[in-house]
């Protein structure tokens, strides 16, 4: 697994769109806390374009992303927010100078995409804040997010849950928002979860949604060689007028217990105020016992 060069003061990072369109003014507080960090910005041609939901056409999107992929001046790419498209111009972008030359890619959700094309190429990437999410973020979100960009030690301490599975796992870490990763199976972009841990988040999604999900990337093998699992949030979950019987953390323990791997629910990371970040390809140690959950980053 390659890991991209660290930051350093005076690098700069460029704001694209790689899916829902992001208006300038909306990058000021994005702007500013790298700024803050003694880091330049450059606003990719897709920050202010308007194409109904998206921000430009996929050939202005893949256009921008893949200028910046190139350009040797630009250090790390951050994907201005989420929502839809991504996937749409995966398949015009030529990883050919990346691969050679890899720097950060940051974002969530949607930008799973992302993650997971990089994971199969050897790449590390993070998961973390957007400049759309900038303005809610926690000073501690934000500190992680500093801290993965300029290479110091990541480790995450948070209280165990009940109902969490126990165990030490140790391994890669990948994944990234279950809904992505569910509609990249059998692409060139699905990850291979073998001997890895695996994260998994998500929101806005009803429950028999989730049990779909979890039993298709159940029957593609990613529980059966992993060798653990955090859930990140889990948020504004929805039910049917007839119950489906089983809550989220219910329907993620039914299917995936049967493989004795450590699970670890409500991690500090996904679609919620308290989104930390993760270094995706990184390889980790993960602790699940009565009390804690500790997540190590060891590279």
């Amino acid at each position: 697994m390659k890991i991209p060069p660290f930051l350093k003061k005076g690098d700069t990072i460029a704001i694209v769109c790689t899916a829902r369109k992001f208006m300038p003014e909306e990058a000021k507080p994005a702007i500013d806390l790298l700024e803050s960090w003694g880091l330049k910005t450059k606003l990719g041609r897709t920050i202010g374009l308007d194409s109904c939901q998206f921000g430009g056409t996929d050939a202005e999107r893949a256009a921008d992303l893949q200028e910046q992929m190139d350009d040797k001046n630009i250090k790390a790419i951050w994907c201005a927010r989420g929502g839809y498209g991504t996937v749409r111009i995966i398949d015009l972008l030529d990883f050919t100078k990346f691969k050679e030359n890899p720097k950060w890619i940051m974002g969530f959700s949607d930008v799973t995409v992302l993650h997971s094309h990089l994971n199969t190429l050897g790449i590390a990437s993070l998961h973390s804040i957007m400049p759309f999410t900038v303005p809610k973020a926690s000073d501690t979100v934000k500190r992680t997010f500093y801290d993965a960009l300029f290479g110091k030690k990541l480790e995450y301490v948070i209280p165990s849950k009940d109902y969490n599975l126990k165990g030490k796992a140790k391994g890669e870490l990948v994944g990234g928002n279950i809904s992505i990763l569910y509609s990249l199976l059998g692409s060139k972009s699905s990850i291979d979860t073998k001997g890895k841990i695996l994260f998994i988040e998500d929101l806005d999604e009803y429950l028999y949604h989730l049990d779909r999900m979890m039993y298709n990337i159940k029957r593609n093998g990613y529980f059966e060689n992993a060798k653990g699992i955090i859930v990140g949030s889990m948020s504004d979950m929805h039910d049917n007028e007839i119950p489906f019987g089983q809550n989220g953390v219910q329907i993620i323990v039914a299917i995936a217990k049967e493989y004795n791997i450590p699970i670890a629910f409500d991690f500090c990371a996904g679609h919620q105020k308290d989104n930390r970040t993760l270094v995706l390809g990184s390889q980790v140690e993960l602790e699940v016992n009565d009390n804690e959950v500790k997540l190590m980053f060891k590279n």
